[in-house]
Parts: C-alpha cells; structure tokens; sequence
C-alpha cells in the first residue's frame, strides 16, 4: 500500500509539473527588411448627406429649361394635368410620399431648383451624363435610371406645377 501511495504521490507530482508553470513566449515571424509603420484608419465624424437629402436651390441642372419663375398662386387646373401625368407616367417608379424606386416629389421644390426638376424630367439621360447630383442620385437609388417619358415641356410644367401642391 505504502508503494502503491508513493507511486500515486509521483505521478500527482510529474502531472502538476508538466502542465503549470510554463510561459510561452510569443515568437514575431522573420521578416526581412524594414517593418511597415502600423496604419490607424480614422472613420469620419461627419455625416455625409445623401443626395436625396441635400439642399441645392443653385443649382439648374443640364438641358433646355434655364430659367422658370413660379406665379404665386398654383395653378390648380395645371397642377391636376399634372397629377394626371404623374400618376399615367411617374407611379411605375414614384410614390408621391415615399421612398419606391425612385425619390418621392413630395418637398422636392425645398431641395431642387424647379430648372433643375424641368430638366430632369425632360432629359434625365443628359442629367445623369453631365450633372454631378443626378449622377450621386442614380448611385443613391441603385443605380436604376430615370426613364425618359419623352414628355414635352407643357407637360413637364405640370408635372411641376403638381409637385408644388405635394406638401
């Protein structure tokens, strides 16, 4: 018994010994020439806002209509014209208050210069060529372009004139 508890005694000892007590150093790997300096990646504490989002009044955009001015009344027989051909030409990719495919119209005229709407509507392949907005609102919006309804002008003014009702 004696030998069996002296035998039990050293092996406890040998099995505490193996496993505590050991630090392992880690090892950096061989390289060879000049260590690179560690990169810090800074993230922005600006918010960037989207285009969707961004106030440009200034701005008239690319295409025939370089100057409109508004009445100040909304012409409510323009405005339901309007509404007809939004709703016959628009709806397959806009919702008057709702993110959908495209932007929603509702507020536009608070963001967009109605030169730079006009021109959208009547050319939005040209705009989206030549005009660094509606080039950030096609990559904003998937990348889905605004297709060209061939609308004329008169139809396009009330287009806008119904967007002007859009509150």
């Amino acid at each position: 018994m004696k030998t069996t508890l002296k035998l039990m005694t050293v092996l406890f000892v040998t099995l505490l010994m193996s496993c505590g007590g050991k630090e392992e150093k880690k090892k950096e790997p061989i390289s060879f020439g000049r260590k690179e300096a560690p990169v810090k990646i800074e993230k922005s504490k600006e918010t960037i806002t989207p285009a969707s989002k961004r106030i440009t009044l200034n701005n008239k955009g690319v295409g025939p209509i370089t100057s409109l001015i508004f009445d100040t009344e909304i012409d409510q027989k323009m405005a339901t014209e309007g509404a007809e051909v939004f709703k016959k030409m628009c709806t397959a990719c806009h919702r008057p208050d709702k993110k959908f495919i495209g932007p929603p119209p509702t507020g536009i005229l608070e963001r967009r210069s109605p030169e730079w709407i006009m021109n959208m509507i009547l050319d939005p392949e040209g705009m989206v060529k030549n005009n660094p907005l509606a080039k950030e609102l096609l990559m904003e919006f998937n990348g889905s372009p605004m297709a060209n309804q061939n609308l004329t002008e008169k139809e396009a003014r009330s287009v806008l004139e119904y967007f002007r009702t859009l509150k």
